[in-house]
């Protein structure tokens, strides 16, 4: 009646017309014998109810159509309306009307336009022939729900409705090639079947049944209405539930919380409080390359087919329990989800619908901390590694490492990278050291704290510590079943590694601990054994330390054990901010003699006094800065102090010898007194069977002669060590030092 007065409905046995003037005419007849009725239509100015006279009409349909609808157009500005509308026809038409096929739009230019509606399972394919534009098929996933209405929802509705006692909700979205969720291209309003002017932010269209208000341009609110929006979200939510392919694309369907309307808002709370449990997240674990996963369009010349998935639908997951990884990258997550399959692809943190949803946030570390008992492959380990690149190592702390052994631990710290001698490797877990597989290998882990199984990393473990430490006690406890090695392979191990790792004697004081054979067989720290055929060997007097056995020397050789504490030289102690208190210079206890232990010196104690005699007497005790000194020298035979001398002349011994101690006293003055080792040596027979000090070198300064005793000094030209010994080699070098002027004078008197 917008657009036309006399509208008709011919069928194919006749048909049904209304006519604006005639009802008027015949209204006006009737009002002359009906004075009430003149009366109302006064009062509505000449307005009839148009279509309450119907009028009978000639003719039938054309052939191939069973109805037709006739609108003569009022005049120039209908035709423009008209125009306009059925330019605006969408596929929303052809969905609201379920069993209308086709729609033929002509106009008067010759224009044709028609719109094919055809059923594919779920699937609605609505192919629009446009005048310009060519055929546009497009794809809509349909979810529809009826059903009949309750009396009771209808109460107070007009009759119409009450004679029509049934209810219907569609929910259509139109998809993609790949069979992805599009934003429809319809009015975003209600559709009540035909379009309203209530705005609709879900990103669907809705047609339902919903009762209108006398203006037919807004749902009426009551108890019908709360009715559908309910029947509404249960379809919306079984449309979610449905779809496939599975994919993240699903997450656009979800509404925000904020409604655009009344009954906007209100289908979003209903939508979002059903969609939490509802199964439509693609979880990262199922996500495939993408393919078509939506049937395709039926071929012209075939028969249409009843809906079928290309592939299997991956497994979706519920909001409720589906939880997001953050900090992670897509590849760490593909790997995560094959062990913990309720995470969601990466890149959705930010997604608002998630958070609406109340999806869980999974930080990584916590994502890793879970991993920490799964059984996997030593290579998925590798590639969770791998994606793992670039992250920062703070946040991988917890990282689990598959071992050699087959067991897994928690962290890369202490975790050895194996070494290629598989035989190596195997002893090395006999240790009860943490190496990883071969096969899960990767440098993250070294840069994670994991260490390359070189000879001086495998030493420095605290297991290999401790397996020295223990070395001793374990050769008196035999266990035939035990994993570990015995004191002789553990012996055997560590020199290996200590003769790869190419180790001098003192980089690693703690070897002296560990239990060698010596040469009665028995065990003994390789720090109290001496080398056979050493030079300590040749000074050391008989029965003061053991041997350590030949043939385990002649299979080894020096460098090994006396890089373990074996003794082939002299041993230095090298002591910093030592407190001159004789009380306190004792030993300290341990498995090994430390090398900064001044207490490990003979006589330390006495040589602590005489120092402090000669220093002013002060409240509190001095500090030696620097104590570098030769230890065990009581233990060298009187016969052999010559090649004593002699190698205690040479580097780096010799500046034990020569080099002054710096005293630093309380009140921050500096004295400086001889060293520990010239003092020790001044004061026994060392030199021909005589003190050296108060002896002078023969061949020496003619001035000294007659006033010091004459020693053979043959074979030291290093006056600086003969002075060290108190041997006065010239006038010059004896007034050079402290107090010799009044020793000389002292001499002379």
């Amino acid at each position: 009646l917008a657009v036309s007065d006399e509208p008709a409905v011919i069928g194919r046995h006749g048909g049904v017309r209304w006519s604006l003037a005639e009802a008027r005419e015949l209204a006006g007849q009737a009002a002359a014998t009906s004075p009430g009725l003149g009366d109302e239509l006064r009062r509505r100015e000449g307005h009839v109810p148009l279509l309450r006279l119907p009028l009978p009409a000639e003719g039938t349909a054309p052939d191939g159509y069973d109805t037709v609808v006739i609108l003569p157009l009022r005049d120039g500005t209908a035709a423009d309306l008209v125009e306009r509308l059925l330019a605006g026809i969408d596929d929303a038409l052809l969905l609201t009307l379920s069993g209308l096929t086709e729609i033929v739009v002509e106009t008067p230019d010759g224009g044709e336009r028609v719109l094919r509606r055809s059923q594919h399972g779920p699937y609605v394919d609505i192919e629009d022939g446009g005048i310009e534009d060519g055929a546009v098929r497009n794809r809509w996933r349909v979810v529809s729900h009826h059903g009949p209405t309750a009396p009771g929802l209808l109460e107070g509705r007009p009759l119409e409705e009450r004679l029509r006692p049934h209810w219907s909700v569609t929910w259509a979205v139109p998809v993609d090639a790949e069979g992805a969720p599009g934003r429809p291209r319809t009015a975003p309003v209600v559709h009540a079947p035909t379009p309203t002017d209530e705005p609709l932010g879900v990103p669907a269209l809705l047609i339902a049944s919903l009762p209108l208000d006398t203006t037919r341009r807004h749902p009426a609110p009551g108890p019908l209405t709360d009715f559908m929006v309910e029947k509404a979200a249960d379809a919306y939510a079984e449309l979610l539930g449905g779809w496939a392919p599975v994919s993240t694309g699903t997450i656009d369907l979800v509404p925000g919380p904020l409604g655009k309307g009344e009954l906007d808002g209100r289908l979003r709370a209903a939508i979002l409080e059903r969609l939490p449990r509802v199964a439509f997240l693609a979880s990262a674990a199922s996500q495939a390359p993408a393919t078509s996963e939506a049937p395709a369009a039926p071929v012209e010349d075939k028969e249409p087919v009843e809906d079928k998935e290309a592939h299997e639908a991956p497994t979706a997951l519920r909001p409720f329990e589906a939880e997001v990884v953050e900090g992670a990258g897509a590849d760490t997550v593909r790997v995560l989800a094959e062990v913990l399959p309720t995470l969601l692809p990466a890149g959705l943190e930010r997604r608002t619908e998630l958070r609406t949803l109340g999806v869980g946030r999974l930080p990584l570390g916590e994502a890793i901390e879970r991993i920490a008992g799964v059984e996997r492959p030593p290579a998925w380990w590798w590639r969770l590694y791998e994606s793992l690149a670039g992250v920062d190592p703070e946040r991988l702390s917890g990282l689990p490492v598959p071992l050699a052994n087959g067991r897994t631990t928690i962290g890369p710290r202490q975790v050895l990278l194996p070494l290629p001698d598989a035989e190596a490797a195997a002893d090395l877990a006999r240790l009860g050291l943490k190496v990883a597989h071969p096969e899960a290998a990767h440098p993250l882990l070294e840069k994670l704290g994991a260490l390359p199984a070189t000879p001086r990393a495998v030493l420095t473990t605290p297991q290999v510590r401790a397996a020295v430490a223990a070395s001793l006690d374990a050769g008196e406890i035999w266990d035939e079943e035990a994993a570990t090695p015995d004191a002789e392979e553990l012996a055997e191990i560590v020199l290996g590694l200590v003769r790869d790792a190419g180790l001098e004697a003192g980089d690693e004081p703690w070897l002296g601990a560990l239990a060698l054979t010596d040469e009665d067989g028995e065990l003994a720290p390789a720090g109290e054994l001496v080398l056979p055929g050493s030079p300590f060997a040749a000074v050391l007097r008989e029965d003061e330390l053991a041997f350590c056995d030949a043939e385990l020397a002649e299979r080894w050789g020096e460098q090994p054990l006396a890089a373990c504490g074996v003794l082939a030289n002299f041993a230095l102690v090298r002591a910093t901010d030592v407190v001159l208190d004789p009380d306190e210079l004792e030993p300290r206890d341990g498995d090994f003699a430390e090398p900064d232990d001044a207490g490990l010196l003979d006589a330390v104690d006495v040589w602590c006094e005489d120092v402090l005699d000669r220093l002013p007497e002060t409240p509190v005790p001095p500090v030696a800065t620097e104590i570098v000194a030769v230890r065990d020298l009581d233990l060298v035979d009187d016969d052999a102090w010559p090649r004593a001398l002699a190698l205690l002349a040479r580097p780096p011994l010799r500046d034990a010898l020569t080099q002054s101690v710096r005293i630093l006293l309380p009140d921050g003055t500096t004295e400086t007194v001889r060293s520990y080792t010239a003092w020790w040596l001044r004061d026994h027979p060392v030199l021909d069977g005589r003190r050296p000090a108060g002896l002078r070198s023969a061949g020496g300064d003619p001035l000294l002669a007659g006033l010091y005793d004459p020693v053979d000094a043959t074979g030291f030209d290093d006056a600086q060590v003969l002075r060290a010994l108190g041997v006065r080699t010239s006038v010059a070098a004896l007034l050079d030092e402290p107090g010799g002027a009044a020793e000389l004078l002292g001499r002379l008197a």
